[in-house]
């Protein structure tokens, strides 16, 4: 394998694992938004808000840089999965940009109650279904049922996002978001009562989203024969599924003990872990088992500039990013109610 192919390679998964880290959870903090409930409702929506309103927009940036990556380096991939996805990738497009309009509008706008609550549902069932529609198009990519014959999609517009498989990695991946929302809302919350109904919501969302992988697991050995192989025959895998597992177990313990700043940490390893073992089980391909990543590449010789490229970008976006962070969360603010 080439090496500037291996970097955009690598570049392009730590892209995907900084979005489950930052897009995941405001997505799985949509979803609480829409479940808060008990005496302190009003107070879970507004430590959510809170806890997304600056920084929302930002965390697409990884998004957008998967996407650029991949349309640059790997052209024939991004042709062959817009295609073949279109409608689930076309449809969790709609769900982002209907979330953040949702967003502005009832954070932000000046509306009657009434049309605020409005668009609070909005927000919150576009936080529900997207992170499902984004996992079906990861899930349809492992199946095998999307065939690509010289670079040309031959197998329609259903083919692998419409199994049970593809579904249950779309709610797996759902479990995963609201569990990294809760786990982050709870390490994030002054008030002590408030954290322990994130707690309870974090507890009960890890177990959740264990039954989803084991579900997960399961129908791969039915619906995607070569990546139930891989999952189970290699090295790697079982190396990764086995730090996931115990990760998961630790933050469970943590959470258990209100290790909330600790927890937060682990369950952030924990999703990434995820989002590796899934790359592992691809076994270096885009569509499994037509689209490899080597002949994904479409123009070699432009790969070097595009990593150097890359690479001074994000001694520039990095520092900027963290330092949105800092300044926001380190700003003591009061949300609109």
């Amino acid at each position: 394998m080439n090496v500037w192919v291996d970097a955009c390679w690598f570049a392009l998964g730590i892209g995907v694992v900084l979005y489950a880290l930052t897009g995941g959870p405001d997505l799985g903090a949509g979803v609480w938004h829409l479940l808060a409930s008990g005496p302190r409702k009003a107070e879970q929506r507004r430590a959510l808000q809170h806890a997304i309103a600056p920084i929302w927009e930002a965390n697409h940036v990884w998004l957008i840089f998967v996407i650029v990556l991949m349309f640059s380096a790997f052209s024939r991939a991004f042709a062959a999965i817009s295609i073949a996805l279109h409608i689930p990738i076309a449809l969790a497009v709609l769900g982002i940009v209907m979330r953040g309009a949702a967003f502005a509008f009832h954070a932000y706008g000046i509306h009657s109650a009434a049309t605020r609550r409005r668009w609070s549902w909005v927000f919150s069932l576009s936080s529900l279904i997207t992170p499902v529609l984004l996992g079906t198009v990861a899930g349809a990519l492992g199946t095998g049922q999307i065939r690509v014959e010289d670079g040309v999609v031959t197998s329609g517009y259903l083919a692998g996002w419409t199994t049970p498989f593809a579904w249950l990695a779309g709610g797996f991946t759902l479990a995963l978001f609201v569990t990294l929302a809760a786990v982050y809302i709870a390490a994030e919350a002054e008030d002590p009562a408030l954290a322990d109904d994130f707690r309870r919501r974090a507890l009960i969302a890890e177990l959740v989203a264990g039954a989803f992988a084991g579900l997960v697991l399961w129908r791969s050995s039915l619906e995607a024969p070569q990546l139930y192989a891989v999952l189970m025959g290699s090295g790697w895998s079982w190396a990764v599924q086995a730090v996931t597992a115990d990760l998961a177990l630790v933050t469970l313990l943590l959470l258990w003990v209100r290790q909330y700043r600790i927890a937060r940490f682990t369950c952030a390893a924990q999703a990434a872990a995820v989002v590796m073992a899934w790359g592992v089980a691809m076994d270096r391909h885009f569509i499994l088992p037509d689209l490899s990543v080597a002949s994904a590449v479409s123009h070699l010789a432009v790969l070097p500039a595009f990593t150097l490229v890359y690479a001074a970008g994000a001694l520039v976006l990095l520092p900027a990013f963290w330092y949105l962070l800092k300044v926001f969360k380190s700003s003591p603010g009061k949300p609109h109610d």
